[in-house]
């Protein structure tokens, strides 16, 4: 599947947009499309590394379970920056799931004790400052915003 990157820019806001498959060896695209977008809208990098870690969690749950084992999909990122808010909506056209309706796992017992899972969704809603879904059209929805992304 083609990587696509295209740039637009207007009124200082910034649009971009990446389309992958649902392959986990195109994390490392995505992660250099992620960082080229907040090395140029000039995010510190402390506050990056917090960004790209929330796209990337959902971006690899979307890889590892939208689509059955062996199914060929793609998953759409785009970006955008207004000054005020950076905002990724990651679209798929996988099985529908709703990660803002999970049950958060309880991180006060052991590991041992604890369910596996959902600690990737507890992980997306602490880095992010809002988180939505919807399925529309056949296709899942995520998205996520950030509000405090400059100094």
């Amino acid at each position: 599947m083609p990587i696509t990157d295209t740039p637009e820019k207007s009124n200082n806001a910034l649009t971009e947009t990446l389309t992958i498959s649902n392959d986990i060896m195109q994390v490392a695209s995505l992660n250099t499309f992620v960082k080229s977008l907040l090395c140029r809208i000039g995010v510190e990098s402390k506050m990056a590394k917090k960004l790209q870690l929330g796209v990337e969690e959902a971006v690899v749950n979307v890889i590892d379970y939208a689509y059955p084992p062996g199914t060929q999909g793609t998953i759409t990122l785009n970006a955008s920056y207004d000054r005020r808010q950076l905002r990724f909506v990651i679209t798929d056209t996988g099985v529908p799931f709703d990660p803002t309706l999970s049950l958060l796992p309880d991180i006060t017992l052991n590991a041992e004790d604890r369910p596996i899972g959902g600690l990737g969704i507890l992980l997306m809603r602490e880095l992010t400052d809002d988180i939505s879904y919807e399925r529309t059209d056949g296709k899942n929805i995520l998205t996520l915003i950030f509000s405090k992304v400059q100094k």
